[in-house]
Protein backbone atom coordinates (compact mmCIF):
# COMPACT_ATOMS: atom_id res chain seq x y z
CA UNK A 1 0.00 0.00 0.00
CA UNK A 2 1.27 3.62 -0.72
CA UNK A 3 0.50 6.56 1.48
CA UNK A 4 -1.56 9.21 0.35
CA UNK A 5 -2.23 12.23 1.95
CA UNK A 6 -5.33 14.20 1.33
CA UNK A 7 -6.01 17.92 3.48
CA UNK A 8 -9.43 19.17 4.02
CA UNK A 9 -12.26 16.72 4.71
CA UNK A 10 -15.38 18.73 2.55
CA UNK A 11 -16.61 16.93 -0.75
CA UNK A 12 -13.67 16.82 -2.91
CA UNK A 13 -11.34 15.76 0.46
CA UNK A 14 -13.47 13.09 1.31
CA UNK A 15 -14.47 11.53 -1.82
CA UNK A 16 -10.66 11.36 -2.78
CA UNK A 17 -10.02 9.89 0.57
CA UNK A 18 -12.62 7.39 0.07
CA UNK A 19 -11.62 6.64 -3.39
CA UNK A 20 -8.06 5.98 -2.69
CA UNK A 21 -9.02 3.57 0.56
CA UNK A 22 -11.46 2.15 -1.68
CA UNK A 23 -8.89 0.76 -4.02
CA UNK A 24 -6.77 -0.24 -1.11
CA UNK A 25 -4.16 3.07 -0.41
CA UNK A 26 -3.46 4.19 2.83
CA UNK A 27 -4.91 7.66 3.04
CA UNK A 28 -4.12 10.22 5.90
CA UNK A 29 -6.60 12.58 6.17
CA UNK A 30 -5.29 15.66 7.49
CA UNK A 31 -8.00 18.36 9.03
CA UNK A 32 -8.39 21.38 12.29
CA UNK A 33 -10.84 19.22 14.21
CA UNK A 34 -9.71 15.52 12.93
CA UNK A 35 -13.45 15.21 11.11
CA UNK A 36 -13.91 12.87 7.88
CA UNK A 37 -15.34 9.49 6.60
CA UNK A 38 -14.61 6.66 8.40
CA UNK A 39 -13.08 3.72 6.65
CA UNK A 40 -10.49 1.51 7.71
CA UNK A 41 -7.73 2.85 5.56
CA UNK A 42 -8.36 6.51 5.97
CA UNK A 43 -6.35 8.05 9.25
CA UNK A 44 -7.78 11.19 10.10
CA UNK A 45 -5.25 13.36 12.16
CA UNK A 46 -5.94 17.04 13.66
CA UNK A 47 -3.52 19.04 11.69
CA UNK A 48 -3.14 22.58 10.93
CA UNK A 49 -1.47 22.27 7.29
CA UNK A 50 -0.79 26.12 7.47
CA UNK A 51 2.05 25.33 10.05
CA UNK A 52 5.20 24.05 8.81
CA UNK A 53 5.94 22.26 11.53
CA UNK A 54 2.86 20.23 11.82
CA UNK A 55 3.17 18.68 8.33
CA UNK A 56 6.50 16.55 7.90
CA UNK A 57 5.36 13.81 10.27
CA UNK A 58 2.29 13.83 8.39
CA UNK A 59 3.49 13.83 4.86
CA UNK A 60 6.85 11.31 5.71
CA UNK A 61 6.21 8.69 3.70
CA UNK A 62 3.55 9.68 1.10
CA UNK A 63 3.51 9.83 -2.55
CA UNK A 64 0.71 12.18 -3.18
CA UNK A 65 -0.90 15.04 -1.02
CA UNK A 66 -4.21 15.99 -2.14
CA UNK A 67 -4.78 19.58 -1.37
CA UNK A 68 -8.34 19.90 -0.71
CA UNK A 69 -8.72 23.33 1.66
CA UNK A 70 -10.71 25.93 1.16
CA UNK A 71 -10.95 29.56 2.36
CA UNK A 72 -13.08 30.48 5.74
CA UNK A 73 -14.98 32.55 3.53
CA UNK A 74 -15.99 33.33 0.39
CA UNK A 75 -14.08 36.34 -0.58
CA UNK A 76 -11.06 37.58 -1.47
CA UNK A 77 -8.96 39.15 1.48
CA UNK A 78 -9.56 35.88 2.90
CA UNK A 79 -8.14 33.83 0.19
CA UNK A 80 -5.28 36.53 -0.16
CA UNK A 81 -4.66 36.00 3.34
CA UNK A 82 -5.13 32.41 4.44
CA UNK A 83 -4.60 30.45 0.51
CA UNK A 84 -0.82 31.26 -0.83
CA UNK A 85 0.75 31.18 2.81
CA UNK A 86 -0.73 27.33 3.13
CA UNK A 87 -0.06 26.33 -0.14
CA UNK A 88 3.29 27.18 -0.01
CA UNK A 89 3.74 25.40 3.14
CA UNK A 90 2.40 22.31 1.55
CA UNK A 91 4.49 22.84 -1.19
CA UNK A 92 7.44 22.84 0.37
CA UNK A 93 6.70 20.03 3.31
CA UNK A 94 5.48 17.65 -0.49
CA UNK A 95 9.63 17.95 -1.57
CA UNK A 96 10.74 17.35 1.20
CA UNK A 97 9.08 14.02 1.22
CA UNK A 98 9.24 13.69 -2.00
CA UNK A 99 5.66 13.83 -3.11
CA UNK A 100 3.34 15.55 -5.78
CA UNK A 101 1.05 17.58 -4.82
CA UNK A 102 -2.35 17.79 -6.65
CA UNK A 103 -5.09 20.35 -6.44
CA UNK A 104 -8.45 20.48 -7.35
CA UNK A 105 -9.14 24.09 -8.72
CA UNK A 106 -11.38 26.40 -10.29
CA UNK A 107 -12.10 28.00 -13.92
CA UNK A 108 -11.99 31.33 -12.24
CA UNK A 109 -8.41 32.66 -13.58
CA UNK A 110 -10.21 32.10 -16.99
CA UNK A 111 -11.97 35.22 -16.07
CA UNK A 112 -15.08 35.67 -18.51
CA UNK A 113 -14.95 34.23 -21.71
CA UNK A 114 -17.06 34.24 -25.19
CA UNK A 115 -15.93 30.59 -26.04
CA UNK A 116 -15.77 27.11 -24.19
CA UNK A 117 -12.98 26.70 -22.13
CA UNK A 118 -10.13 24.73 -22.99
CA UNK A 119 -7.02 24.38 -21.27
CA UNK A 120 -5.02 26.58 -24.05
CA UNK A 121 -6.76 29.39 -23.11
CA UNK A 122 -5.38 32.49 -21.08
CA UNK A 123 -5.18 32.14 -17.36
CA UNK A 124 -4.50 35.60 -16.31
CA UNK A 125 -7.73 36.90 -14.22
CA UNK A 126 -5.84 39.83 -12.26
CA UNK A 127 -9.17 40.97 -9.72
CA UNK A 128 -10.48 39.70 -6.93
CA UNK A 129 -11.34 36.27 -6.09
CA UNK A 130 -10.10 34.92 -9.47
CA UNK A 131 -7.01 36.93 -9.35
CA UNK A 132 -5.99 34.58 -6.28
CA UNK A 133 -6.26 31.50 -8.14
CA UNK A 134 -4.53 33.13 -11.24
CA UNK A 135 -1.50 33.83 -8.43
CA UNK A 136 -1.53 30.08 -6.88
CA UNK A 137 -1.48 28.87 -9.84
CA UNK A 138 1.88 31.09 -10.49
CA UNK A 139 3.01 29.67 -7.73
CA UNK A 140 2.77 25.98 -8.50
CA UNK A 141 4.28 26.66 -11.54
CA UNK A 142 7.31 28.95 -9.69
CA UNK A 143 7.28 25.52 -6.84
CA UNK A 144 10.32 23.03 -7.66
CA UNK A 145 7.73 20.52 -6.04
CA UNK A 146 5.64 18.57 -8.82
CA UNK A 147 2.36 19.74 -8.91
CA UNK A 148 -0.95 19.19 -10.77
CA UNK A 149 -4.24 21.30 -11.04
CA UNK A 150 -7.31 19.51 -11.77
CA UNK A 151 -9.99 22.60 -12.55
CA UNK A 152 -13.62 21.36 -12.39
CA UNK A 153 -16.77 24.15 -12.89
CA UNK A 154 -19.95 23.94 -10.56
CA UNK A 155 -19.92 21.12 -8.34
CA UNK A 156 -22.30 18.35 -7.95
CA UNK A 157 -22.80 14.87 -6.54
CA UNK A 158 -23.19 13.34 -3.36
CA UNK A 159 -21.72 15.13 -0.20
CA UNK A 160 -21.86 18.77 -1.88
CA UNK A 161 -23.69 20.83 0.09
CA UNK A 162 -22.83 24.67 -0.07
CA UNK A 163 -23.11 25.14 -4.62
CA UNK A 164 -25.76 26.21 -7.01
CA UNK A 165 -26.58 22.76 -7.79
CA UNK A 166 -25.97 21.36 -3.93
CA UNK A 167 -28.80 22.76 -1.37
CA UNK A 168 -29.60 25.36 -2.95
CA UNK A 169 -31.11 23.29 -5.61
CA UNK A 170 -31.54 19.51 -4.91
CA UNK A 171 -34.10 19.85 -1.51
CA UNK A 172 -36.23 22.58 -3.15
CA UNK A 173 -36.70 20.76 -6.36
CA UNK A 174 -36.99 17.40 -4.52
CA UNK A 175 -39.42 19.36 -1.97
CA UNK A 176 -41.52 21.00 -4.77
CA UNK A 177 -40.88 24.24 -3.67
CA UNK A 178 -40.09 27.31 -6.56
CA UNK A 179 -36.44 27.33 -7.76
CA UNK A 180 -34.63 30.28 -8.30
CA UNK A 181 -31.42 30.20 -9.68
CA UNK A 182 -28.98 33.14 -10.43
CA UNK A 183 -28.17 34.84 -13.59
CA UNK A 184 -30.36 32.87 -16.68
CA UNK A 185 -32.07 29.68 -16.87
CA UNK A 186 -31.66 29.22 -20.17
CA UNK A 187 -27.52 29.94 -21.15
CA UNK A 188 -25.76 26.78 -20.86
CA UNK A 189 -23.71 25.88 -18.01
CA UNK A 190 -21.16 23.22 -17.11
CA UNK A 191 -21.62 21.47 -13.79
CA UNK A 192 -18.93 19.04 -12.22
CA UNK A 193 -19.59 15.69 -10.78
CA UNK A 194 -17.49 15.50 -7.60
CA UNK A 195 -16.72 11.84 -7.90
CA UNK A 196 -15.43 12.51 -11.35
CA UNK A 197 -13.28 15.63 -10.12
CA UNK A 198 -11.79 12.85 -7.58
CA UNK A 199 -11.24 10.30 -9.95
CA UNK A 200 -9.32 12.97 -12.22
CA UNK A 201 -7.05 13.91 -9.43
CA UNK A 202 -6.16 10.46 -7.89
CA UNK A 203 -5.28 9.24 -11.73
CA UNK A 204 -3.51 12.07 -12.37
CA UNK A 205 -0.98 11.79 -8.70
CA UNK A 206 -0.05 8.36 -10.39
CA UNK A 207 1.34 9.71 -13.66
CA UNK A 208 4.41 10.94 -13.98
CA UNK A 209 3.81 12.14 -17.11
CA UNK A 210 0.60 14.53 -16.26
CA UNK A 211 2.80 16.14 -13.88
CA UNK A 212 3.28 19.84 -13.73
CA UNK A 213 0.25 20.30 -15.67
CA UNK A 214 -3.38 22.24 -16.02
CA UNK A 215 -6.47 19.94 -16.32
CA UNK A 216 -9.53 19.81 -17.12
CA UNK A 217 -12.05 17.57 -14.89
CA UNK A 218 -13.88 15.25 -16.71
CA UNK A 219 -17.32 16.85 -16.87
CA UNK A 220 -20.54 16.39 -18.82
CA UNK A 221 -22.24 18.30 -21.66
CA UNK A 222 -23.58 21.47 -20.72
CA UNK A 223 -27.23 22.40 -19.75
CA UNK A 224 -29.41 25.34 -18.60
CA UNK A 225 -30.24 25.54 -15.29
CA UNK A 226 -33.50 25.03 -16.57
CA UNK A 227 -32.79 21.76 -18.12
CA UNK A 228 -30.85 21.01 -14.63
CA UNK A 229 -33.95 21.60 -12.76
CA UNK A 230 -35.59 19.30 -14.73
CA UNK A 231 -33.56 16.54 -14.37
CA UNK A 232 -33.40 16.77 -10.58
CA UNK A 233 -37.15 16.46 -10.94
CA UNK A 234 -36.85 13.76 -13.11
CA UNK A 235 -34.33 11.95 -10.80
CA UNK A 236 -36.23 12.40 -7.79
CA UNK A 237 -39.40 10.99 -9.78
CA UNK A 238 -41.27 14.57 -8.42
CA UNK A 239 -43.04 16.93 -10.50
CA UNK A 240 -40.99 20.15 -11.87
CA UNK A 241 -41.34 22.76 -9.51
CA UNK A 242 -41.68 26.90 -10.84
CA UNK A 243 -38.56 28.05 -11.92
CA UNK A 244 -37.56 32.04 -12.01
CA UNK A 245 -34.07 34.10 -12.21
CA UNK A 246 -32.68 36.51 -9.95
CA UNK A 247 -30.55 38.64 -12.64
CA UNK A 248 -26.88 38.81 -11.65
CA UNK A 249 -27.68 43.06 -11.59
CA UNK A 250 -29.34 42.68 -8.42
CA UNK A 251 -26.17 41.10 -6.62
CA UNK A 252 -24.37 43.80 -7.88
CA UNK A 253 -26.51 46.43 -6.62
CA UNK A 254 -26.54 44.66 -3.19
CA UNK A 255 -22.98 44.85 -3.53
CA UNK A 256 -23.06 48.47 -2.96
CA UNK A 257 -23.86 47.84 0.64
CA UNK A 258 -22.99 43.88 1.63
CA UNK A 259 -19.65 42.51 1.35
CA UNK A 260 -21.10 39.27 0.55
CA UNK A 261 -23.29 40.35 -2.66
CA UNK A 262 -19.86 42.06 -4.27
CA UNK A 263 -18.07 38.92 -3.62
CA UNK A 264 -21.17 36.85 -5.84
CA UNK A 265 -21.42 39.28 -8.05
CA UNK A 266 -18.36 39.55 -8.70
CA UNK A 267 -18.69 35.52 -10.67
CA UNK A 268 -22.27 36.23 -10.78
CA UNK A 269 -21.41 36.68 -15.37
CA UNK A 270 -20.73 32.48 -15.14
CA UNK A 271 -25.08 32.17 -15.10
CA UNK A 272 -25.89 34.96 -16.60
CA UNK A 273 -23.99 34.34 -20.11
CA UNK A 274 -23.04 30.56 -21.45
CA UNK A 275 -20.19 28.83 -19.14
CA UNK A 276 -19.11 25.93 -21.12
CA UNK A 277 -15.72 23.49 -20.11
CA UNK A 278 -14.56 21.84 -22.56
CA UNK A 279 -12.76 18.74 -21.09
CA UNK A 280 -12.34 16.41 -23.44
CA UNK A 281 -8.47 17.12 -23.88
CA UNK A 282 -7.98 16.33 -20.61
CA UNK A 283 -10.06 13.43 -21.10
CA UNK A 284 -7.86 11.88 -23.80
CA UNK A 285 -5.01 12.17 -21.25
CA UNK A 286 -5.94 10.98 -17.88
CA UNK A 287 -8.11 7.89 -20.06
CA UNK A 288 -11.39 9.11 -18.01
CA UNK A 289 -14.97 9.89 -19.51
CA UNK A 290 -17.16 12.26 -17.39
CA UNK A 291 -20.32 10.19 -15.70
CA UNK A 292 -23.71 11.01 -17.48
CA UNK A 293 -25.70 13.97 -15.78
CA UNK A 294 -28.86 11.83 -14.96
CA UNK A 295 -26.78 9.10 -13.93
CA UNK A 296 -24.68 11.19 -11.52
CA UNK A 297 -28.52 13.22 -10.47
CA UNK A 298 -29.53 9.75 -9.38
CA UNK A 299 -26.56 9.10 -7.27
CA UNK A 300 -27.28 13.07 -5.78
CA UNK A 301 -30.95 11.99 -5.05
CA UNK A 302 -30.39 9.25 -3.49
CA UNK A 303 -27.91 10.51 -1.24
CA UNK A 304 -30.17 13.74 0.07
CA UNK A 305 -32.76 11.56 0.71
CA UNK A 306 -31.03 8.62 2.40
CA UNK A 307 -27.20 9.78 2.97
CA UNK A 308 -26.55 13.10 4.34
CA UNK A 309 -25.88 12.10 7.81
CA UNK A 310 -23.13 9.70 6.54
Amino acid sequence: MSVHVVTGAGPVGSTVALQLAGTGEQVRLLTRSGSGPEHPLVERRRVDVSRPDHLDEAFAGAVAVHHCIHGSRYDARTWRAELPLAERVVLEAAGRAGAVVVFPESLYSYGPVDRPMTEDLPRAASTGKLGVRTELLAQREASATPTVSVAASDFYGPLVRNAHAGERMVPTVLAGRTMRVVGSLDQPHSFTYVPDLAAAMVRAASREDLWNSFLHAPTAPAVTQRRLVEMVAAAGGVPVPKVSAVPAGVFSAMGLVSRDMRELAETSYMFSAPFVLDSSRSEERLGLAPTPLGDGLAATVAWWRHGTDE
